[in-house]
Parts: C-alpha cells; structure tokens; sequence
C-alpha cells in the first residue's frame, strides 16, 4: 500500500512521474511568506505582472524582523502590508506570531499543499500537510497558480515506539534524529512518521520534529491526520477542517528506521551544528550566560508551560539572561491567563515580543565566548548576530534547567536534587483564538485600487543576464563543506533591514567568511563575472534567496562543489547562476582561490550534464557535472527564471 507521503503527492502531481530523482509538479493550494523574504516575493508578483491571487489561501507574516531601530523596518512592513492587499493575501501584522505556529493555527488543513518561503514550512507536515520550503520565486510562482517543481524525494518511514520519559520532550526526538544521521542525511527524502508511539506526541510536539526535520536536509516531513490533530484544530474552533489522514498498516517506504521513545533522553546540539548532538549529561557543568525559550522550532504551549511550572517559585541565577519569546499572541495570551506568565516573570524571564527575534540575529545576540541555550531549530555561526558565538540547541526542559543553576543541566539531575516531580500540565482544551491582527485580503475591485507603498530602502530587482556560452573567470572564493545560507548572505541586526535592497545586502555576502569578498568581486566587475568553490551541502540552512541574488549581483556565474543542497541548488537556477558538481569529489583538493577557470561549450547544457573544466592556473582540467532538468536548463540559459518568462510568448 501507497505510505501518505506518496498519497500526498497523487493526489496533487501536475505532471511528472513519482520515480525518486525524477522532476514532478504539484498543485499548491496554499502558500506562506515571512517578512524577511517576503518582500522580494512581492516584487516578484509585480514583475510577473499578477493581479491577485489565485490560490485557495496566501498569508504574508511580519515575524522575523520586528526590531524597528530606524525607518527600514517600518517601511518594509508598510510596503509588504500593502502588496498584500493589492495582491489579495491574508496580512498578519508584527507581533501576531510566528508564522508556522500561527498558520498552524488559523489556516492549517491536513492533505493540503503549502509553498513557503522559508525552510522551516515543513513544520506543517505535523497537521499531514505536504508543505515544502522553497525560495521566493518559487512561491510568487505559486502565487499565480504555477506549479510547483521538485524532484521525487525517497520516502524514509521512521516507526516510533513506545512513549516519551519524564523530562524528554519531542526536541530531544528530532535531535536523536539529527545525532544519528546529521545536517545531509535526508537530503533528497521525505521524512514519515508512523507507529504507535505517535499517540502520546500532540500535534505542537509533532511540529518540534517536522519543523526541523528541515536541519537534516529533508524536503519535507509528514505526519498522519488522526485523533491528536483533531484534538488540536478543536482547540483552535476548526474541528471541520479535520479529515483523517493514514498510511496503513502495510505501507511501504524506500528506507525504514526505528525510533524506541522510551530510550530517549535529554540532548543537546553542540556549537555551531544542529548535527553535532550529545547527551546533556556528557556536557554538564558547562557554564551559560543566556537562554532563550522560544521559536518556531518549539512554538507549543506546552513548551512555555512546562519551563514556567519548573521556575515557578524558584530564581534565575543573575548570571544568566533568561529570554522568553512567546510564538504566537494566542499562546502568549493562553500563558497569561494560566499564571505562567507570571511565574516566568518572577522567577526573572524577560518576555519579548511574539517573533522570531534572536533565531535570526534580531536582538538577543550573546556575548562572546560566552555560552546561549537555546530552543530554536540552529545554530550555524554567526546566526545569533554575534559573529563568534557559542550556541547550543536544546529543549525547554533542558534550557529551563540550566537558568536556574547556570551550567548545562540534565533536567533529570535537576529534578532529582530540587525533588521536584515532572509537571502535570492542565493545558486549555479550547485555546485563547485572536484574529484581530490578521488581516483578511481586499475585495477584488478595491484590491486594484491599491499602489503598493514602497519607501527608499527598496530596489528594484537587478537585471539578469543570458549565460554566456563560455566563462573564463577567477575563483574568488573556495569554502569548505556545510557552507550555510546564513554564512552567505547574514541576517543580523546590521543586514537584515536590507533584505529589500540588493545593492546594499550585496555588501554583505560571504562576509561571515571573508570580508574582503564584495569588494573583491567590485574589482572585477560583475559583467566579467567571477567562480564560487564550495564542498559538501553547500547551501544548507534557510531558503532566503538572498543567498543567490546578492552574490549573482556581484556577478558571480557559476558555483562548483561537491554537494549542494536542495534550496540554494534551485535558487541557484532561478537566479541564473550555474550550479555543477565534481564528478570526482578529490577535484576539489586541486583548486585554489584566484585560480583561473575556463569553461566552454555552455550552451549544450541541455545535451550534457559534463564539462571539461580547465584551470588555466594550474594547467589542470577536471570534469563536472549538472543535474538540471531541461526546464532549469532553459532558465539558467536566459539568466534566470524570469527573463525566460518574460520572453516566453
């Protein structure tokens, strides 16, 4: 029998035949943007020449950046107000919430469709959604009722057993996940529960593990549509939205693993990799200096509650900034009437604002040298908006621990010194719903009346060149394996409010690696063009295509490594920069930065996926390789996706 995964993409294949590795395209009923890439999704919707939406729902969010420390953010947030009305999208305003709890929550339906512009979209696969995280211009696409493109991804059935002990909680699940396989290990797959340990996982602890099954590289993560996802759609009012969503008992998979939740215990992700997990026991007594509780990648209430009844009547050591950022205003207004918030006040919390804040750099950056737990889904370098930072990943138990004593602590140790049972939670059974900060889309006639607010700090998207059928041009860069898109181009405080300016961002890309990089490409000129040398999944982390257009800005053309992975590999070939591959992974060892490669014959893109590449440098030729499809072949040639739409007839 077809495993839901497979169902999921039946029931929506456009075209395409569901061989793992093939191109198919899927229909998508609903899409989500986030400020942070939002507003290039907007200009991309004017540059396709969209008059409205034609999916069933869009929802833009502001959640990422809501630090308004001058005029950039407003502006941004006007502008993305306003693109929203005239394009007919849902508006949820700053400070409604996070926009994977809060979609969740109001516009979740289990077997439908969801593009977002953000890696962390799979998180909706714990309501049985098929929701991918794609770049911008993938979701504009969406938006104007195109299909959606990915390549079949393998089916990897996880069975779980058994039932969570005390003081584990589902990020300690998904961080086994992550210890067992790392940050690539699901590259190209999609990642489906099943068994009968998921009765005791509510449908927010299956969103911890959906949400960051994107850390493993997977294209998304499904969950069945049973009685705990109607229990919580009854809790937000939308019980008929419920429908039942099952894989069978005997469902096939492409590959099969086994997790016994009973062996689990209390992890922890080491700096600076969601994919470096240990045991929090190995690294107790580790001193701290911050925690924060919150983020998409544990948004639940259950999350807030659970550290908020382990302080209750206790304090913080002084040492030790304890942030909060509740994820949503209906759980921070359920918090609130339950007196947790309170007891997290008292016991010397800080609460901020519903957002995303520190998972991005927007405030709550650390000290140098001085170690931050936190709950959120990664801790690449620099992400923290510290550049040498020291973040751990954990769960809130663990977190909630470690801010009473100020060391790593094992919530079990802690439990057992304080006497202190595991907390019986009387969380509501009909939660605390607020939609007067959404936004719901203009009529039609209203909605084209609209002009769309833009202030200074927005470009207009760059002009995009054809590929040219041959590159001579230095490397400029080389760069190791795991390379994030955080690394390429930094979110932070200082880059962030540029996320709507190209030129501006651009002289930030790959600073977090080498500094002298924009002023470097400057020198050589974007019409000359320059090469990017990377290793393993490069690319990894979050979907901003930023990541490809700042760096396509300074003319950078084509980028060879040994792996990629799978959003960047497409924004890539949106953006009309050539993405080869080694076909010899050693090749790599050969190059270094400032040497000059030629390549030639690039207009026999879609009649080879091989090239000679010679390095004038070192008189040394290599071959590498693209996995384009020919449709991606068309869009590199043109330049990008949409020169080749805008030639199309």
């Amino acid at each position: 029998m077809a495993n839901l995964a497979r169902t999921l993409i039946e029931s929506h294949l456009v075209s395409g035949v569901m061989t793992p590795g093939a191109e198919i395209a899927l229909r998508i009923d609903q899409t989500l943007t986030q400020d942070a890439t939002g507003t290039l999704v907007m200009q991309e919707l004017e540059a396709l020449g969209l008059d409205r939406a034609r999916t069933e729902v869009s929802v833009q969010y502001v959640d990422h950046n809501l630090l308004q420390a001058d005029e950039k953010n407003a502006e941004d947030h006007e502008y993305l107000r306003t693109a929203a009305q005239r394009f007919g999208l849902w508006f949820s305003k700053a400070g409604n919430g996070v926009s994977h709890p809060t979609h969740m929550q109001r516009f979740g339906v289990p077997g439908k469709t969801l593009a977002g512009s953000d890696s962390h979209t799979c998180a909706a696969g714990a309501l049985s959604m098929l929701a991918i995280g794609v770049g911008g211009l993938e979701v504009a696409l969406a938006i104007s009722s195109q299909p959606l493109y990915v390549r079949m991804p393998e089916i990897w059935g996880i069975e779980l057993e058994g039932e969570l002990p005390q003081w584990c909680s589902a990020k300690d699940v998904i961080l086994e996940m992550l210890r067992r396989h790392g940050v690539s290990g699901a590259v190209g797959r999609i990642l489906e529960y099943h068994g009968p340990g998921l009765a005791t996982l509510t449908a927010m602890d299956r969103h911890v593990i959906a949400n960051m099954g994107a850390e493993l590289g997977a294209t998304t993560t499904v969950f069945p549509s049973d009685e705990q996802v109607r229990a919580f759609l009854a809790a937000e009012g939308r019980e008929h939205d419920w429908v039942e969503l099952t894989a069978g008992a005997d469902a096939e998979y492409d590959l099969e693993d086994a997790i016994d939740l009973s062996a689990i215990e209390p992890l922890i992700a080491e700096p600076s990799s969601p994919g470096k997990v240990v045991p929090v026991r190995e690294v107790a007594g580790t001193e701290i200096a911050q925690v924060v509780i919150g983020s998409s990648a544990n948004p639940g209430l259950r999350d807030f509650a659970v550290a908020a009844a382990m302080v209750a009547g206790r304090q913080t050591v002084p040492q030790v900034s304890f942030d909060v950022n509740p994820t949503s205003r209906e759980i921070l207004t359920d918090l609130i009437e339950m007196g947790a918030v309170t007891d997290l006040v008292a016991a010397g919390a800080r609460i901020h604002q519903t957002g995303c804040l520190g998972c991005i750099g927007m405030g709550q950056a650390p000290a140098v040298g001085r170690n931050s737990l936190r709950t959120m889904p990664r801790n690449f370098p620099g992400r923290s908006g510290t550049e040498e930072d020291s973040v751990w990943l954990c769960s809130p138990e663990t977190a909630a621990a470690s801010a009473l004593t100020g060391v790593i602590t094992d919530p079990r140790e802690w439990a057992r010194t304080v006497r202190m049972e595991y907390p019986k939670l009387a969380l509501p059974t009909r939660v605390s719903v607020n939609t007067t900060m959404l936004a719901a889309p203009l009529e039609p006639e209203r909605a084209r009346r609209v002009r769309p607010v833009k202030g200074p700090n927005i470009s207009s998207l760059p002009p995009l060149t054809p590929l040219p059928d041959r590159i001579q041009a230095p490397v400029l860069l080389k760069v190791g394996d795991d390379v994030s898109t955080d690394e390429i181009s930094p979110a932070g405080a200082r880059a962030l409010p540029f996320r709507s300016n190209i030129p501006k961002l651009a002289m930030f890309t790959f600073t977090r690696i080498d500094d002298s990089y924009p002023e470097r490409a400057q020198q050589i000129g974007a019409e000359s063009g320059h090469i990017v040398v990377g290793g393993e999944n490069y690319g990894q982390g979050s979907s901003r295509e930023h990541a490809a257009i700042t760096p396509r800005y300074l003319g950078l053309r084509v980028v060879i490594a040994k792996s990629f992975a799978r959003i960047h590999w497409q924004n890539l070939a949106n953006f009309g920069v050539l993405a080869l591959e080694f076909a010899e992974p050693a090749d790599y060892d050969g190059i270094d930065r400032g040497d000059v490669l030629r390549l030639e014959h690039l207009h026999d893109l879609a009649r080879t996926t091989s090239f000679q590449v010679r390095n004038l440098t070192k008189d040394a030729v290599f071959t590498a390789r693209h996995r384009l499809s020919p449709r991606q072949v068309e869009d590199v040639l043109a330049g990008g996706l949409i020169p080749r739409l805008a030639r199309t007839p």
